[in-house]
């Protein structure tokens, strides 16, 4: 019989195997039906065999699977992280290379001293307005008195997001601002151009681009929040461009400032007795110019703190950036205020609104949400050091409740209820303890913050209720289960402890309303059940048949707290009492378990009229017994599961849910009272008290 299965299954696996052939064959080898009913047989037994199989390799293989998973998310994790490492040495190196450029800026201007002698204004303004002539729809630009042509060429300007060749441009840098001229397709005449934009040297940022080949000899021009890129025809115009480009921007600096300096000393002199007040307090005062000159604005560094803000911003050096501002702000501090101040003020405040939009972005939910809280601390920092530590509170809180909702939305829902359970509490309450640890870390001086993260805990707790009571209640768990998912995530909620945070009241409200219908809808399982049993109720003792089932009777029954259930016990198999009753001690005591694990103040109520409707059947069912039944034997009978009923059950519930919650429960010994049998007459009446 092996053999013929092992050629069938070498048949059927070949690979030239062909079923309408293989039919045709067969159905013409056999006698009539029985054989083909035999092979039927035979070929159902191999499918049998194969899907075992299959199912064997399944389970021998899950576990590989499940390592195969995690070593992938491993294998992610490291590639972000490389790929940040990546990210800021490429920053340390545009840096380098800025510095170098820097450095070799002097030599640079000699030699382009050498190449280009210097020019008269006038000469400058002929051939500006010379060139203008080509450019269509620029008529206005010679109206600024003492605008010249510093330097021009051709560019190539490439797309920002995609490195996509946009068009060719003609570029005019003139002494204060700078021409940006299309191509035109259709010349007419001398015009060869068409006006695109205008820029003021003041309003935008150059910034080299490191060559990646093809692209390369290319510069940014930053105008926040946009940019432009452009390519220069070889390294040595590129460089042309960026050294006279930031020559041309520092010498419109110098000339303002001496032009500032102009307007501020008096022209006519003034005479030493005019500067004597009679006012008696005048000696505390102090004279306006003198505030002006006290403050010292012509440093290198404040000259060129605009453009270094803007070169920090575009490098993300959001550090640099705002090591800069403090360094300003300490220069000023306790510094009179003058016109020159407040136009440096409006120049750094402007920069300082282009910083905070790219923090803000940093922290947007938009951005990668990976990394954990630690990947938000450095933007965090920053916006704090600039005093916006309620933004920085507001948008830190928000990227993590949009982690969180993530990772709980990409939790599979796979397996038991329970497992999924342990990975959702896993999944929240490790990111919330990591968010707690991180904020208390980033907001250590800012106490007024903690009630914003006190609100946004008690949020997120509700994301967490709602995942999981829609897995636990909606579907219709059985109440042991749902019990051991509260249990769980109870003892997640009890680890916040740790850092002084205790959500276990916020989870128990969330959750009151799902648990008191749960305990509601088993209630009225247990009752229907119970009437079910009652109405076929025979009340016959109980033959387990074998020892080994009394035994396990006993043990389960043990187990619910009936330490004297083994004096209703008979010879051999046989059980002093009804099956009906039997049955209901073991549920009723199974759903007091249950409730006492999900048990909170405010359930206290729920549960104990629960168990009062529950006992109430059976009592209710006892009683109409006794009045119906007219054998004295049988009423005796009954008579002794009603006192099991009162005398074992009743007392073991009632002391079960005080040892649960810590008080009696009134309206259960009440029940026993007025439910208490004495004994059986010999005229079969019952008497009760």
């Amino acid at each position: 019989m092996t053999d013929q299965a092992n050629r069938l299954r070498k048949q059927l696996e070949s690979a030239n195997f062909d079923p309408q052939n293989y039919v045709k064959h067969l159905s013409q080898q056999s006698d009539g039906d029985r054989d083909l009913q035999e092979h039927r047989q035979k070929i159902q037994t191999l499918a049998d065999e194969t899907a075992q199989n299959l199912k064997k390799n399944v389970y021998k293989n899950y576990r590989q699977f499940i390592e195969t998973a995690k070593e992938i998310s491993y294998l992610e994790s490291e590639m972000y992280q490389l790929s940040h490492i990546l990210t800021e040495q490429k920053s340390i190196m545009e840096s380098i290379t800025q510095s170098l450029l820097s450095t070799d800026k002097d030599e640079t201007a000699k030699e382009m001293l050498a190449a280009f002698p210097k020019e008269t204004e006038e000469v400058k303004q002929r051939t500006l307005t010379t060139l203008l002539e080509k450019v269509e729809g620029c008529k206005n630009i010679m109206d600024t008195p003492g605008r010249y042509l510093v330097y021009n060429g051709d560019l190539v300007e490439y797309d920002v997001d995609n490195m996509a060749q946009l068009q060719k441009v003609h570029a005019f840098l003139m002494n204060d601002c700078l021409l940006i001229a299309t191509w035109l397709a259709n010349r007419h005449g001398t015009v060869k151009y068409k006006y695109n934009a205008l820029y003021d040297l003041e309003s935008f940022a150059i910034v080299n681009v490191k060559d990646h080949p093809p692209m390369k000899d290319m510069f940014k021009i930053l105008m926040f929040p946009e940019s432009r890129i452009f390519q220069a025809e070889n390294s040595k115009i590129k460089k042309e461009w960026l050294e006279i480009l930031d020559e041309t921007k520092k010498n419109k600096v110098t000339k303002e400032k001496h032009k500032t300096e102009e307007v501020e000393v008096p022209n006519s002199p003034v005479r030493p007795e005019a500067l004597v007040s009679t006012n008696p307090f005048d000696d505390e005062e102090t004279n306006p110019f003198d505030s002006e000159e006290a403050v010292d604005l012509g440093l290198e560094w404040i000259q060129e703190l605009p453009e270094d803000l803007d070169v920090c911003i575009a490098q993300r050096d959001f550090e640099g950036a705002v090591d800069l501002l403090d360094k300003l702000n300490e220069y000023l501090k306790d510094q009179p205020v003058s016109p020159r101040v407040k136009e440096l003020r409006v120049k750094v405040d402007e920069r300082v609104r282009q910083l905070t939009e790219v923090l803000v972005f940093e922290l947007s939910p938009d951005r990668s949400l990976r990394g954990g809280p630690k990947a938000t601390r450095r933007a965090v920092s920053q916006l704090i050091r600039l005093g916006q530590s309620t933004k920085a509170c507001e948008l830190f809180l928000k990227n993590r409740a949009a982690a969180v909702q993530t990772a709980i939305r990409q939790l599979r829902i796979e397996g038991a209820t329970l497992l999924y359970i342990h990975k959702l509490c896993n999944i929240f309450f490790t990111s919330l303890l990591e968010t707690a640890k991180e904020f208390e870390m980033d907001f250590a001086g800012n106490t007024g913050c903690y009630s914003a993260f006190v609100v946004w805990s008690r949020s997120s707790m509700k994301t967490f209720v709602d995942a999981f009571s829609g897995q636990v209640f909606d579907s219709k768990e059985s109440l042991s289960t749902a019990a051991e998912c509260v249990k769980v995530a109870k003892e997640h909620c009890k680890q916040l402890s740790e850092i002084g945070l205790d959500l276990t009241f916020t989870l128990q409200s969330l959750l009151v309303k799902d648990i008191k219908a749960a305990l509601q809808s088993y209630k009225e399982i247990i009752i229907e059940a119970t009437k079910h049993r009652n109405s076929e109720e025979m009340w016959r003792k109980m033959n387990l048949m074998t020892p080994e089932a009394l035994t396990k009777l006993k043990e389960e029954m043990r187990s619910c707290g009936m330490s004297s259930f083994n004096q209703y016990t008979g010879d051999d198999c046989w059980v002093n009492l009804s099956y009906t009753i039997v049955a209901f001690t073991k549920q009723m005591m199974a759903f007091l378990e249950e409730g006492l694990k999900l048990y909170f103040p405010e359930l206290h109520m729920v549960l104990l009229e629960s168990l009062r409707e529950i006992i109430l059947v059976a009592v209710q069912h006892v009683d109409y017994s006794l009045r119906c039944e007219q054998e004295a034997e049988k009423k005796a009978f009954i008579l002794q599961n009603a006192s099991f009923l009162h005398d074992t059950v009743l007392p073991v519930v009632e002391k079960r849910f005080e040892e649960g919650v810590g008080k009696p429960a009134k309206q259960l010994q009440d029940l026993r009272k007025s439910a208490r049998p004495i004994r059986v007459n010999p005229d079969s009446t019952m008497s009760q008290v």
